[in-house]
């Protein structure tokens, strides 16, 4: 399958507490591991064939975070990755403990040519950052989520 038939979702889950703030998923495993800036996410992951958008995101949150945040749920306009993939998100209020976080993991063969796999968080830590903040740490092309959050919500 091509990166540009790809489609994932996600939620960006946000809060106020005094300024509005939201909550991002850094990813596990050893490539992602000494990024900061511009390598955080909203938890998301693969659509697949004829599921529902909604139903996949909050499925994706779930495994990566172990949380479920209950709705009403805000859909976001789509963004599309460098590679071609198309990103749904949808926003949703809700406040979680990051220290609480349970995420599921993923196999790679690391170090790479060594023959040994070896078992990543497909999220190693996640966190809530003010929009100035979640505007530096978060995936470039991701931004456009958190500026359409910002306007529906008045700010």
């Amino acid at each position: 399958m091509s990166r540009r038939s790809e489609v994932s979702a996600g939620l960006l889950l946000y809060r106020r507490s005094g300024a509005l703030e939201v909550f991002l998923a850094h990813p596990g495993g050893p490539f992602w591991a000494k990024r900061d800036l511009g390598a955080w996410t909203i938890p998301k992951g693969l659509v697949e064939a004829n599921a529902d958008l909604l139903a996949t995101a909050r499925r994706e949150f779930a495994e990566e975070t172990g949380f479920s945040p209950d709705g009403p749920y805000l859909p976001l306009a789509p963004v599309t990755q460098k590679s071609g993939k198309v990103v749904h998100a949808f926003a949703c209020a809700g406040d979680v403990d990051p220290a609480r976080l349970r995420s599921n993991a993923f196999e790679v063969e690391w170090p790479p040519k060594s023959g040994k796999r070896r078992s990543f968080p497909e999220v190693d830590r996640a966190a809530w950052f003010d929009l100035a903040t979640a505007r530096a740490k978060i995936i470039p092309y991701q931004r456009p989520f958190l500026d359409e959050l910002e306007g529906k919500l008045g700010l």
